[in-house]
């Protein structure tokens, strides 16, 4: 009989036993006490397009925390925890009236800054109003949208001007959209924010999705490999992509993932060249979803929002499941990762060298405002000139 050990060849590198994925909680998570929760709360953000503070109550989650936006009769806008301080009943049930908000249970009158202004069951609209708060958030109105600030209030920065917004040129004026411009798919989309703000500093997935993968989304210089290099500004990490066309011209561009959110990309589809037509703001509305608020300089109505991708001549509506299968884009990308990307299992590469500067860029926000620091990017003077970007298209 055959004693001899015959070995049997072992299978390698199977799922089993894998370890259970984790994310980078410090740069993911947004919620109150978080570390990028309470740094991003030390900059003012879109919640609202100014058309959406009106009269009728309206809910918003921003940052985790849900929150009722209104206009009151004076036109002020106004965000407002919802629970009314009185018993917590809803003040998205509430009517709003000339000098703020009343709760539909007992009356109670708040203002936008939630001073309780009567409490009609109590003697005299209640004696003792002035001691009663309904907490709130400072807002402000610009380029069309409403803006909050959720941090600590002696740490308000002033509401920033961003210099391609307001130097306009001939014929041009500012439109904002909600419809979530940059983000491939619907208003909310359902994963965190890191995802798509990582997706800035990547600009190979530009050639393989956008182009080889599922055709050409926007124009042919587009899919032309680049020769990429990346750096860091005080308030943003900036791409520059060099593409050498077949007639002998080389597109350049720049493009930059800025403080806190900020999306500044020139339009791929390339309509003209020169400095950056819009920006872009992505709001984490909770740790598994997020939207995206563009404001930009145009000619006529509605043409920030032509610039959404489409994925076989098709909007990403209007795919079916099978067409999305074949036509992915930055929508499935990201959102496929996971409602948080497991960073654990990640092989980052030569190609992300500008994701790997972008969380170091964040990270040394975090240790700021760990040590009591301002971050980068906030300013205390009203006079301050505009935030100015590098970022652009141009043909050489």
């Amino acid at each position: 009989m055959n004693d001899r050990f015959i070995p049997i060849a072992v299978d390698t590198g199977t799922a089993y036993g894998k370890p259970a994925p984790a994310h980078k909680r410090e740069l993911a998570e947004v919620g109150p006490g978080t570390p990028m929760g309470e740094l991003l709360r030390r900059y003012w953000h879109p919640v609202a397009m100014a058309a959406d503070a009106t009269t009728t109550p309206r809910k918003v989650r921003v940052l985790g925390e849900d929150l009722i936006l209104f206009r009151d009769g004076q036109h002020r806008a106004g965000l407002v925890y919802p629970q009314c301080a009185h018993r917590g009943t809803s003040l998205y049930y509430g009517k709003v009236e000339e000098r703020g908000i009343r709760c539909c249970y007992h009356g109670w009158l708040f203002d936008v800054q939630g001073h309780c202004l009567e409490q009609p069951c109590e003697p005299g609209l209640g004696r003792a109003r002035d001691k009663i708060r309904q907490p709130w958030y400072p807002v402000q109105e610009q380029y069309g949208l409403v803006w909050a600030y959720l941090g600590p209030p002696e740490r308000k920065p002033v509401l920033p001007r961003y210099e391609c917004l307001e130097v306009l040129g001939e014929g041009e004026f500012i439109e904002a959209d909600d419809s979530s411009i940059g983000g491939g798919g619907p208003q909310v989309i359902p994963c965190n924010w890191l995802q798509h703000y990582e997706n800035l500093v990547d600009p190979f997935h530009v050639v393989i999705l956008h182009s080889s993968f599922s055709g050409t989304q926007f124009v042919p210089e587009m899919a032309v490999m680049p020769d990429v290099t990346w750096d860091t500004a005080e308030h943003s990490v900036r791409t520059l992509s060099l593409r050498k066309l077949p007639d002998g011209r080389t597109f350049r561009r720049i493009s930059e993932a800025g403080l806190p959110t900020l999306r500044v990309i020139p339009n791929p589809r390339v309509g003209g060249f020169g400095r950056v037509e819009s920006l872009g703001w992505v709001l984490p509305i909770d740790d598994h979803s997020f939207r995206i608020y563009v404001v930009g300089r145009v000619t006529e109505p509605g043409q920030l929002r032509k610039m959404r991708s489409r994925l076989g001549g098709k909007l990403w509506e209007e795919l079916t499941e099978a067409e999305h299968q074949v036509w992915p884009g930055d929508y499935e990308a990201m959102v496929s990762q996971g409602l948080i990307a497991k960073h654990s299992e990640e092989h980052l590469a030569t190609s992300d060298r500008g994701l790997v500067m972008l969380r170091r860029l964040l990270q040394t926000q975090l240790d700021a405002v760990k040590e009591g620091r301002d971050p980068a990017g906030v300013n205390f003077d009203p006079a301050a000139p505009p935030v100015k970007f590098s970022a652009g298209n141009w043909m050489e």
